[in-house]
């Protein structure tokens, strides 16, 4: 385990500094995200291959991981790619800006993304060492889950998608679908995955430390790049309406939409 843990880390590390270079030469870092995402896919791929567990387990997680990484990182590079820096990026360049080298702070943004990509990768790291030759309930049940999570992380990101590529939608905010009963139903299913490698994880030894996985993934999602930076970017650039949005639309769990205060 230990070596493909090195394997992994010094993939991903040079994936990001490759990726913040790009960004330094085009100013624009939004490509950490594709980064991020992708790093998933490159580490299912390492472990898969070098791992000595049970083939069927192996290869269960593994594509569980790469499927989700290469799924959101396509999602993500169709945004961002030939597009100005994102709202989020562009507001930590004014703070990060303010207070010395913007610069080495992104590439330490960067590279903190590939240490998150290893410690979030330790449900898989733990199954493709697993030698157990059947598969347990807790991994079948732990696929289902991430089964639900990707197809509704899909079906969110989908009708967002749609909603922007019209142009009577230019400046509204996206009500439609899952997204009128949660304003982040792309952050929820993904958090519900994580759920999902930590079930599987828990058939596998020292699976239980995978269990605070999913608290740390719901803390990034809810308080650092996610939801916050998210709501904080919209209320910029949208104002009263993401407001009179706020007041409707749960903020987070799906739940049917409340009507507006008076």
């Amino acid at each position: 385990m230990l070596t493909l843990l090195l394997i992994g880390f010094l993939a991903v590390i040079t994936v990001m500094l490759l990726l913040w270079l790009l960004g330094l030469k085009q100013h624009n870092f939004s490509y950490v995200d594709i980064g991020w995402s992708a790093n998933f896919a490159l580490l299912a791929i390492s472990y898969g291959a070098l791992g000595n567990g049970y083939p069927l387990r192996r290869v269960l997680i593994c594509s569980m991981f790469a499927i989700w990484g290469i799924r959101l990182a396509l999602h993500l590079a169709a945004r961002i790619i030939g597009e100005p820096e994102e709202g989020r990026y562009v507001q930590l360049r004014k703070e990060w800006g303010a207070k010395g080298n913007v610069n080495l702070k992104f590439l330490g943004f960067f590279q903190f993304q590939a240490v998150l990509n290893i410690v979030l990768g330790l449900p898989m790291l733990l199954a493709v060492s697993n030698a157990a030759t059947q598969l347990q309930v807790l991994e079948i049940s732990g696929a289902m889950v991430w089964l639900i999570g990707v197809c509704g992380e899909s079906i969110a990101d989908a009708q967002l998608k749609r909603f922007k590529s019209s142009a009577a939608n230019k400046g509204k905010v996206c009500d439609v679908g899952l997204w009128g009963w949660s304003r982040h139903p792309n952050y929820f299913f993904e958090w519900t995955i994580w759920i999902g490698y930590a079930l599987f994880a828990l058939a596998s030894p020292y699976g239980w430390l995978c269990l605070a996985l999913p608290l740390l993934m719901l803390h990034f999602l809810l308080n650092v790049t996610g939801v916050k930076a998210t709501e904080e970017q919209a209320l910029r650039s949208k104002g009263d309406a993401y407001r009179r949005y706020q007041q409707t639309v749960s903020r987070f769990i799906p739940l049917p939409p409340k009507q507006a205060h008076q």
